[in-house]
């Protein structure tokens, strides 16, 4: 068995923490040791507090800033990531990077301590670079990059993204392609009910559902698909935006002439139980995004047999590539939009297909034991390689 530092985030509530609590609860239950070293201490002028709180029983880094993209540590912070790792001793540190500035220390500070470092890398992009937001995302790619270089290992979503690395100056033999993987036991079609989904269903109605979760931010092109939407003459079918972000209050109020029997703004939904049910009475899930990752939300839905429409940006075109769902451009997203959603209104047999094939695509490609099993190889093959 392997002891591994995992650096990640606890909170707030992103893809990054999902994936971080996700992949470490399945390696405990293998047998492996994991010490979780996340920002979790606000850092206060003068402040000694220590490593360890009282009600975490890891550690705790401190910080200035702390949002779902980015990370502002304290000065200290680097200095106690030392030493919890001197004493920790580890076998190897796992880095799922949270944009922070310490990310690009980490390599220094294993090789001083001689640790086998990997590294996590889940910034979105668009490999064809077709709008400004990926190009800001390019250079978010950019700056990483030579630090990247320095990883022992770095685990990447897609060939598309290694590709965009590979071109950066990051190589080959380090990037390693371990999809996203989703419990496919949690997030499964309507068979029972579970002891929210009465309550879910009674707050949504009888209406069809059609649904967006996720962070609410400009690069998730949610106003193209709110546009799209109120064009939509359908009858008895209601949009329900789950989750969070900056312009959600920007969003609502252009679209307060929108009604509660069209759309509702469920809000942040951090119970799972509660994400399940939502996921399992919607028809539909869009994901209108101008850059993505590999997105856990798309092989959420997809795992739960909901029907997928998402963008070519990131991995997720593949992911739903050859029938397993919609995949639309991130080119006028609004005007495909347009033309597909009258189509899955008119059609529920087609969007129950088209849940029943990202169901099946979700156990062919993307479980979270399939997830497990390529990581433990990654970790048994650096931990013999540095012993040796």
């Amino acid at each position: 068995m392997v002891h591994i530092a995992w650096l990640g985030k606890k909170s707030p509530f992103c893809g990054n923490v999902t994936y971080g609590n996700s992949t470490t609860e399945k390696l405990k239950a293998r047998g492996h040791k994991i010490s979780f070293i996340h920002f979790d201490n606000p850092s206060i002028s003068n402040s000694s507090k220590p490593l360890f709180l009282a009600n975490d029983p890891d550690v705790s880094l401190p910080y200035l800033i702390k949002s779902q993209v980015y990370t502002i540590p304290s000065p200290r912070a680097e200095k106690e990531l030392r030493l919890s790792l001197e004493r920790l001793k580890p076998d190897l540190v796992h880095a799922s990077l949270t944009l922070s500035p310490l990310d690009f220390r980490l390599p220094e500070i294993c090789d001083e301590i001689n640790l086998p470092l990997i590294g996590t890398f889940h910034p979105p992009f668009d490999a064809k670079n077709r709008n400004l937001t990926a190009s800001t995302q390019q250079l978010t790619y950019q700056l990483y990059a030579p630090s990247l270089s320095k990883f022992d290992k770095i685990i990447i979503f897609s060939e598309l993204q290694k590709n965009v690395l590979y071109k950066l100056g990051v190589p080959k033999e380090k990037q390693i392609i371990i999809p996203n993987g989703v419990d496919e036991n949690i997030w499964k079609p309507f068979c029972e009910k579970n002891k929210k989904y009465d309550q879910v269903k009674n707050k949504l109605g009888n209406e069809r559902i059609f649904l967006y979760m996720g962070r609410i931010a400009n690069e998730k092109n949610i106003e193209a698909l709110l546009r799209s939407w109120r064009q939509t003459k359908a009858q008895n079918c209601k949009l329900v935006i789950v989750g969070d972000g900056p312009i959600k209050p920007t969003l609502e109020n252009s679209f307060s002439n929108l009604g509660n029997e069209k759309l509702i703004w469920w809000g942040a939904e951090l119970d799972l139980e509660t994400r399940v049910a939502i996921m399992q009475i919607a028809e539909v899930f869009f994901l209108p995004s101008l850059v993505e990752g590999l997105s856990l939300s798309l092989l959420e839905a997809m795992s739960t047999g909901t029907a997928c429409v998402a963008t070519d940006a990131g991995a997720d075109g593949e992911v739903l590539d050859n029938g397993a769902g919609i995949v639309i451009s991130t080119d006028n997203v609004a005007a495909q939009l347009k033309t597909i959603i009258p189509i899955l209104v008119e059609h529920p047999s087609f969007t129950k297909d088209l849940g029943e094939k990202a169901r099946e695509r979700v156990l062919e490609r993307y479980t979270i034991n399939k997830n497990i099993n390529s990581l433990e190889k990654v970790y048994m093959n650096l931990k013999s390689s540095f012993k040796n």
